[in-house]
């Protein structure tokens, strides 16, 4: 038999072994539809050069409360931020230097129309001190970490628009040995001031929960989402899953970059993204336990505030180890368990967004500092004066513009090609194509020469090639008019 013969087979099967390998090598495309992606991470970039991604500090504004009440006190934490219509409420522990394990807790509100100014309603509804002018909506052991929710399940009753867990262990128990006799208690409201236990057993038992224990409804996961305190070497995290705020799933530890140092976490504050609920956000409290810098404070340890983002819940992305806010000039917060972030988020203007973080832990004026980024703004892809590029994976779309969360400086300048799923540029979006982008807008739209639609790309597999030089990208958006913001 022939050389010819033997081969013809494999030579009639080669152009389709070619291409499946070839289809091998082409990298899954990521379906952005029309939401906003934030540069918190490097998920949708593929190759960069001479470009970082940078973390922004958040800037310090007033003081919003100062929890110097006769049921408030020194140890009043564990700060819960819940937005409903015009009102902004924040719920806090009074505790007036009661043990963790003490009935007299209380759960206390204060109340804004602005996120900036705040008030004492008196609700008339629980007694302390032999009078019911207070601010209180709960009394007893729960009130150490009453960590409040808005549901937003569609499913959710009226009776049950607001959730709450609350609750820890008891005393000299050791959770890891299995479930406790404490745990956490599942609440619900319809007014977010008239509360009462959804079951008289604890919903979940297995955790350390001495810190905030919160949840939420995860609207991209179709499911109520707990972060709760755990120790494993340290003080860690853990989320738990349910369909119901009832029963919840077994928790799962958070995870991270294998190799990366365990550090001691003592609260999460993890939450959706206000523009992009795909995205979870989290402003862990990093506590240094042996640490102490003043000498005359009681209590070792100091701590900060971190950084991270999450799409799966499970797996966090840490590329910023650095702080996300330090402790600063004040020696007050220098002591233990400051620069605790409250839970939650609250768009203050169109431009910002506020969030409240603990100052003066254990002394008379204990209080909460507003402090406000960039909406969106967390972090960017940023490129000093020498410029750089980066190369986004394949991605396809929905929508007919692109728009730019972006700052440039008066000299920089942002550039954007796209290309097809190969890199090559795609005719009437090329670079050239493109005049410089500069200024500082959280919406701007992309355009080139033929204008800014780019409805005819919708669908198809694109990259985006981006020039930047002494500009930050903090966030993109490929979407249609009626999604614009």
């Amino acid at each position: 038999m022939k050389l010819h013969s033997l081969l013809k087979p494999f030579l009639l099967l080669l152009p389709l072994l070619t291409a499946l390998g070839h289809a091998a090598d082409v990298p899954q495309a990521i379906d952005i539809g029309s939401r906003w992606e934030l540069f918190v991470d490097e998920f949708l970039v593929a190759k960069r050069g001479s470009l970082a991604l940078k973390l922004h500090e958040p800037v310090k504004q007033e003081v919003a409360l100062v929890m110097d009440k006769p049921w408030e006190g020194p140890t009043s934490t564990y700060v819960s931020v819940v937005q409903d219509g015009g009102t902004i409420r924040l719920y806090y522990r009074g505790s007036a230097g009661g043990s963790d394990h003490s009935d007299d807790q209380v759960t206390c509100v204060a109340e804004s129309t602005d996120g900036i100014h705040f008030t004492r309603p008196s609700l008339g509804l629980i007694e302390v001190g032999g009078t019911k002018d207070n601010n209180i909506i709960w009394r007893g052991v729960e009130s150490h970490n009453f960590a409040v929710t808005l549901d937003a399940n569609p499913a959710a009753k009226p009776e049950e628009r607001y959730k709450a867990l609350a609750g820890l262990k008891e005393p000299g128990k050791n959770w890891q040995e299995g479930a406790t006799p404490g745990g956490l208690f599942a609440f619900g409201s319809a007014d977010g001031l008239h509360w009462r236990k959804l079951r008289p057993d604890p919903v979940m038992t297995k955790g350390a929960f001495d810190s905030q224990n919160l949840a939420f409804w995860d609207v991209q996961r179709g499911s109520y989402v707990c972060y709760s305190r755990i120790f494993t070497t340290v003080r860690a995290i853990q989320s738990s899953t349910s369909l119901d705020f009832l029963n919840w799933s077994e928790g799962t530890p958070n995870k991270y970059e294998t190799g990366m140092r365990a550090e001691q976490f003592y609260t999460s504050a993890t939450m959706p993204c206000p523009t992009a609920p795909h995205l979870l956000l989290a402003f862990p409290k990093r506590f240094m336990s042996s640490r102490k810098k003043i000498p005359e404070h009681k209590t070792p340890g100091v701590s900060d505030a971190v950084f991270m983002s999450s799409r799966d819940g499970v797996f966090w992305d840490r590329p910023f180890r650095e702080a996300w806010l330090r402790p600063g000039p004040d020696p007050k917060n220098w002591t233990d368990r400051n620069c605790m972030t409250a839970w939650g988020i609250v768009e203050t203007s169109p431009i910002e967004w506020s969030l409240y973080v603990s100052e003066h832990y254990r002394s008379d004026d204990n209080r909460l500092r507003r402090v406000t980024v960039r909406k969106q703004g967390f972090a960017s892809m940023h490129a000093d004066a020498k410029g750089g590029e980066f190369t986004t994976k394949p991605l396809r779309f929905s929508g007919d513009k692109l728009l730019l969360n972006y700052a440039t400086s008066a000299a920089g300048t942002i550039q954007i090609e796209v290309q097809d799923q190969d890199g090559k540029a795609i005719p009437g979006f090329a670079l050239a194509d493109m005049p410089e982008l500069y200024g500082d807008e959280l919406a701007a739209t992309g355009k080139w020469k033929s204008g800014a639609d780019v409805q005819s790309l919708a669908g198809k597999t694109i990259r985006l090639r981006v020039l930047m030089r002494d500009a930050d990208l903090y966030a993109l958006r490929l979407a249609s008019d009626s999604a614009s913001r």
